[in-house]
């Protein structure tokens, strides 16, 4: 079993480390799993979604 700490991944894949940590608050039935679908996470400012003006978190 192979296990990485949230540092390490926020430095390699911050966007997989985003994509995470909001699939694991979301319920664990077939409404959580249509809703991670919607999901769209970006690592940087370039994106195809600039015309619905989304807000930048700035991760610490």
């Amino acid at each position: 079993m192979k296990e990485t700490s949230a540092r390490i991944m926020m430095e390699k894949t911050p966007e997989k480390a985003m994509f995470l940590a909001v699939k694991g608050m979301l319920p664990h039935t077939k409404l959580g799993r249509q809703m991670i679908k919607k999901l769209r996470v970006y690592a940087g400012n370039e994106h195809e979604n600039a015309a619905q003006k989304p807000i930048v978190w700035e991760v610490k």
